[in-house]
């Protein structure tokens, strides 16, 4: 007699985040939308903070969150 065959269970792929935490008022709700090919809008749905920032062909929006983040902390250091 032959064993079974087991089932392989694999854990699920682990997502980049598509919504943020505002730098301002600490709440989840900041996105990311392209205006251009150049320019992408970072808006907080909570304070209504807007930043636009470059984009690069290989950006993703964990990237431009990022670019957001810094303008913001350069501007209040």
């Amino acid at each position: 007699m032959g064993r079974r065959k087991r089932k392989i269970v694999r854990p699920p792929r682990k997502q980049l985040p598509k919504i943020f935490l505002c730098p301002r008022c600490g709440v989840n709700a900041v996105y990311v939308t392209s205006k251009d090919e150049t320019q992408a809008l970072v808006t907080c749905g909570n304070c209504g903070f807007k930043v636009e920032v470059p984009i690069s062909p290989t950006d993703q929006p964990v990237d431009l969150y990022c670019k957001f983040t810094d303008k913001f902390y350069s501007r209040h250091s």
